[in-house]
């Protein structure tokens, strides 16, 4: 069965940084684009950043670009997003997927970003 599991969230102060870990596990996912998507209260999840499987790909939210960055290791089933210059407008429940086919097949629980001002 296959399970993601965020974690890294927490509560930072405006310009701070944290790092989110998503760690896949019941398959193999260094063949397969695996991203990051955020929820805020009241509004629709939106895209953040994906990876591919070389990591040589890595598109961005124009929201974040320059301030985020993702990355994997496939040797852990594993893929990071590293946030800095964090604002309030990043607060939101950060979610990570994995697309085995044609959309993000495999999502995990959500991990709770909060950014005070």
């Amino acid at each position: 069965q296959v399970q993601l599991v965020e974690s890294g969230g927490g509560l930072v102060q405006a310009g701070g940084s944290l790092r989110l870990s998503c760690a896949a596990s019941g398959g193999t996912f260094s063949s397969y684009v695996m991203g990051w998507f955020r929820q805020a209260p009241g509004k629709e999840r939106e895209f953040v950043a994906a990876i591919s499987w070389s990591g040589i790909s890595t598109p961005y939210a124009d929201s974040v670009k320059g301030r985020f960055t993702i990355s994997r290791d496939n040797a852990k089933n594993t893929v990071y997003l590293q946030m800095n210059s964090l604002k309030p407008e990043d607060t939101a429940i950060y979610y990570c997927a994995v697309k085995v086919g044609y959309g993000y097949d495999y999502w995990g629980q959500g991990t709770q970003v909060t950014v005070s001002s």
